[in-house]
């Protein structure tokens, strides 16, 4: 499981807002105490000053006795602070350190593995960074509605609605089953049939499993690829960033194949896209209005041996759904 960089970057960002939202929090607790209570004030500083005492002990010749006296006197000063709270009209843990995750002390790791707070932050994270393919907000699997295709049969084989049926139970468990072992997926059939709909409930399911999952139209990855090569832009590292995602996370997502102008470089930057995810043992997902006949005529013979031999090719039947939920 490949974490991104770049999402990983903007959630320990967040976590740090938080922690200095919490410092600032406890130091405004403190001086309201201390308004109430300049005894407080007085023990706060004294306890800090048997800290370093008890440093300077732990060196002495009568190291052991020294440090039971401070640690006796620190006992002391911790039990008339909480009185001195209680008697000022708070609770007498009003000034603990109050952390948002227990077990990591908001440090995000505990042990140098992540902790489930940092976890969560990236999740969500990740989930704002695939905000262009949840545009609607309820692409899940449960939302997916098969009674907008046709259930008649056409010349003996089967209905639209059969075959989605067939594609809807292939990605449910593509998305829950999600792995090192998972095939990569072609989606393809004419628009308005729940290519991109359904490519994003895998990607909400696949992400909130803690996989990375990068999404983007195939003309804006082609032309950040160009810009990459060419240094035509401003953020040549942050754009050779982006590519980098392309081929690393642990699901691409390339909506709209086909879209692009078709030229030698996009050729190339296709083929170095499929082929290094595969050779890396990634998985991407590609959607495509085109049929295998025009993605035939339009790519070289290593791009379709590699979408035909390494890819599952699930192909979407019906009438645009889109217009059907219009009128309905």
């Amino acid at each position: 499981m490949a974490l991104d960089g770049k999402i990983l970057a903007r959630a320990k960002s967040k976590l740090e807002e938080k922690r200095k939202q919490r410092d600032e929090n406890q130091d405004s607790r403190h001086e309201k105490v201390y308004v109430a209570s300049a005894r407080v004030r007085e023990i706060d500083v004294e306890l800090r000053a048997t800290m370093s005492e008890l440093v300077g002990a732990a060196l002495g010749i009568d190291a052991a006795a020294q440090v039971e006296n401070i640690r006796v006197r620190n006992l002391n000063l911790q039990e008339e602070r909480r009185n001195e709270l209680v008697k000022a009209g708070f609770a007498e843990n009003y000034l603990d350190d109050k952390f948002m995750c227990t077990k990591c002390r908001d440090a995000g790791y505990v042990n140098n593995v992540m902790c489930e707070c940092l976890k969560k932050i990236y999740t969500d994270e990740q989930k704002a960074s695939l905000s262009n393919l949840f545009k609607l907000g309820n692409e899940t699997f449960e939302n997916f509605n098969l009674s907008f295709y046709d259930d008649k049969t056409i010349q003996d084989t089967s209905s639209p609605r059969q075959s989605m049926e067939m594609v809807y139970e292939i990605c449910v468990e593509y998305a829950r089953n999600f792995g090192s072992k998972s095939m990569n997926l072609f989606f393809n059939g004419a628009p308005g049939l729940g290519k991109t709909f359904l490519s994003a409930c895998i990607a909400r399911v696949v992400a909130e499993s803690g996989f990375s999952v990068v999404y983007d139209t195939a003309i804006s990855i082609f032309a950040k690829f160009e810009d990459a090569k060419f240094n035509r832009t401003e953020d040549f590292e942050g754009t050779r960033s982006e590519t980098k995602r392309y081929l690393e996370c642990d699901l691409l997502i390339v909506d709209d194949l086909g879209t692009e102008m078709t030229t030698a470089f996009t050729i190339s930057a296709l083929y170095e896209i499929i082929n290094t995810r595969l050779m890396t043992g990634k998985k991407t997902l590609i959607n495509s209005n085109l049929t295998m006949d025009e993605l035939h005529r339009r790519y070289s013979e290593q791009i379709m041996s590699r979408l035909e031999g390494e890819y599952q090719v699930l192909t979407f039947y019906g009438d645009d759904i889109r217009k059907k939920r219009n009128v309905l």
